[in-house]
């Protein structure tokens, strides 16, 4: 019922209205209860910060969701509440009451991720918690028209130019807009964001701390136990710490154990023992992954949208790659194999088309959820 309603909208538009979703909120907002909502935006890192957080809410007893995307094999992986994933029958329960709140022209109107967020919102109803990842955007994102408690900033980098912006400053400015009241912000790699944060806080009155104002040694010591514990990399550390500092921020006082199986699946996941899977896309997410695995060589599963910057990222991988197998992704938006290929010749990348898991290589499979989707769905035939 609701996949069928939600198969007829595109995942994707070349132009974005704006004005659609805090238009159809103002019209329906006085029959939503909205509990506590944790806002995340950023360009990378929200997924994990995100489930880090929520997953600590819940083993602290408190009824709590966490709305994040894309998905990468089913789509209740979106909306996760209490510990799991959706069931299809509370999805499809909720579906129909949403129906009933909205005219019918503006649940058509309506994009993919605008519905399945208002979707969100009406399951999430009876939560002391909401943690809100935002899609691609800030100030304009589908999850920016509801009050927020708290903003999490994690790192903002280049991405999604065509609807952000070209430079730092344009798309942390777009991001930072998002920021209601409070925010806590991740250490960034560009000195923009934080002068973009410095500006919007005079000028909008927003009380906006780093990381590190919430974190004392005891924290530091808990943050390097859940690491050891749970096998975290780097980046994965710094997203626990942003976690933590909102448990900081909310004064909920947080165990070591309240972390256990916090990890979000599909970010730097071993699904083999031979097979590490990241649904990483962009430069940053490829710089954090060289900084991880840095100490060994991997045969890279890949693929790319056409409008990603993937010379750049095949650039920054090559010091951990010892060749590249290119995966065929069912996108409208994917690079051909052809040109992809004559990139990596170019590059001097030893490269072939991907075809079985050789259990004599390591792996690691790179490039987005379609990527992710695309090789768990092979491996599964």
């Amino acid at each position: 019922m609701l996949e069928t309603f939600l198969n007829n909208k595109p995942l994707f538009y070349d132009e974005i209205d704006y004005t659609r979703m805090p238009r159809v909120y103002e019209k329906i907002k006085d029959r939503l209860k909205i509990p506590k909502i944790i806002h995340l935006i950023g360009t990378n890192g929200k997924g994990t910060t995100g489930r880090f957080l929520a997953t600590a809410l819940y083993n602290l007893s408190y009824n709590v969701g966490h709305y994040t995307s894309p998905h990468i094999l089913e789509f209740n992986e979106r909306i996760w509440l209490n510990g799991s994933c959706a069931d299809y029958e509370l999805l499809d329960t909720a579906h129909i009451e949403l129906l009933t709140l909205l005219l019918k022209e503006d649940a058509d109107s309506l994009s993919y991720f605008e519905y399945t967020t208002f979707l969100a919102l009406l399951i999430y109803k009876d939560m002391d918690y909401i943690v809100l990842e935002a899609g691609l955007g800030g100030e304009h994102d589908a999850t920016a028209v509801f009050t927020k408690t708290l903003t999490l900033i994690t790192p903002i980098d280049i991405d999604h130019e065509a609807f952000l912006g070209s430079t730092i400053k344009a798309i942390a400015t777009t991001k930072l807009k998002a920021v209601q009241k409070n925010a806590i912000m991740a250490m960034q790699k560009h000195q923009e964001v934080y002068d973009v944060a410095e500006k919007l806080a005079i000028k909008n009155a927003l009380c906006i701390k780093s990381v590190e104002r919430y974190i004392t040694d005891e924290d530091k010591k808990k943050i390097e136990q859940i690491a050891k514990n749970s096998s975290l990399v780097s980046y994965l550390k710094e997203n626990l710490t942003l976690a933590i500092s909102a448990l900081k921020f909310l004064n909920i006082e947080y165990r070591v154990e309240d972390f256990n199986n916090a990890k979000l699946y599909g970010r730097l996941t071993q699904i083999n023992d031979n097979i590490l899977l990241d649904v990483g896309h962009n430069v940053l997410a490829a710089k954090a992954i060289v900084k991880s695995l840095k100490e060994f060589k991997y045969t890279l599963v890949y693929n790319s949208y056409k409008d990603k910057n993937y010379k750049e990222i095949l650039s920054v991988l090559k010091p951990i790659i010892n060749d590249v197998e290119i995966i065929k992704i069912t996108d409208a938006r994917g690079e051909d194999i052809c040109v992809m290929q004559k990139v990596l010749d170019d590059m001097k990348i030893k490269n072939s088309r991907f075809e079985k898991i050789d259990t004599d290589k390591k792996y690691l499979v790179f490039g987005s959820f379609s990527v992710a989707e695309a090789f768990l769905k092979g491996m599964s035939e």
